[in-house]
């Protein structure tokens, strides 16, 4: 737990939105899970809204930045992202994805909360992207879009089922995607 009373704050509140949802936690139960007084919140927050807008830029950070090593480690074979989306999905304390269930909490499209969320979304789908276009596959920002439909929809469909499922059946997709816009050059 960080030793401040910002950064406490940040972490709590990320634990708790997405362990019971946004709307579900209140600021007295922040202010008491992250162990500091209304005055200190209200220092640092002007609000809960503002304060999950510093969750989500946070998260936003993390989440890219392992994301993106993820899929360096994927090498030339863009499927497998969908095992380093299974690995995360199958997790026991999987919820969904924080980004998504925020826009849908916040139900706003216009809204600060819906803009970062889209933001996080858009970058996904720029890595996605980068690494088809490095595989050499035609139409790379198009096909990264699709991708990330896909992931994105395998988040419903594993809380749905309940297993990783839904993700094979995504990465079955993809992989008829993938002939479609075979590599221009054979490096694969």
């Amino acid at each position: 737990m960080p030793t401040n009373a910002r950064d406490r704050l940040i972490t709590t509140a990320e634990t708790l939105f997405y362990r019971e949802g946004i709307q579900a936690v209140g600021i007295s139960e922040l202010i008491a899970a992250a162990g500091i007084g209304r005055a200190s919140f209200y220092r640092h927050f002007e609000s809960k809204e503002a304060l999950l807008h510093a969750v989500l830029r946070c998260r936003n950070e993390k989440t890219l930045t392992v994301f993106g090593a993820a899929l360096a480690s994927c090498g030339s074979d863009p499927l497998r992202v969908f095992d380093v989306v299974a690995e995360r999905y199958g997790a026991d304390d999987f919820r969904g994805c924080a980004f998504i269930n925020a826009m849908v909490e916040a139900a706003d499209r216009h809204g600060e909360t819906h803009r970062i969320a889209r933001e996080h979304k858009l970058a996904q789908i720029r890595l996605l992207s980068d690494r088809l276009h490095e595989s050499g596959y035609r139409q790379p920002d198009r096909l990264a879009g699709h991708f990330q439909l896909l992931i994105d929809g395998a988040v419903v469909g594993v809380l749905r089922e309940g297993n990783t499922r839904p993700v094979e059946m995504a990465r079955d997709i993809a992989s008829h995607l993938l002939v479609s816009w075979r590599p221009t050059h054979s490096n694969r």
